[in-house]
């Protein structure tokens, strides 16, 4: 009986003991809570470096549609050739050195 009187008279310091536990809980083990937070602050992070990545490699491929239209340019296509094939004009030389010799 002298058990059930100091729970009653301290059920409110016990109720707040449990509400407050809950909620340092919750503030950082929670769905939204601290360790979370980083966590998606981390994800957030890869997120915008792949996102930039992602940008880049398509403005690549934008400047390489836009060179490859009707409008040909020539001087890229030449580029590309020369990249492609390792060959030169008509009247050019073309000299060779081994590096390694």
């Amino acid at each position: 009986m002298i058990f059930f009187k100091i729970i009653n008279k301290q059920k409110l310091l016990m109720f707040s003991f449990f509400i407050i536990i809950f909620l340092f809980s919750n503030m950082f083990y929670g769905e939204r809570g601290l360790i979370s937070y980083f966590k998606n602050l981390k994800i957030k992070d890869q997120l915008v470096a792949e996102k930039t990545y992602i940008e880049n490699e398509l403005n690549i491929v934008e400047k390489k549609n836009n060179l490859l239209r009707v409008d040909l340019d020539l001087d890229y296509l030449e580029i590309l050739y020369r990249k492609m094939f390792v060959v030169g004009k008509k009247d050019e030389k073309i000299f060779t050195y081994n590096y390694f010799k």
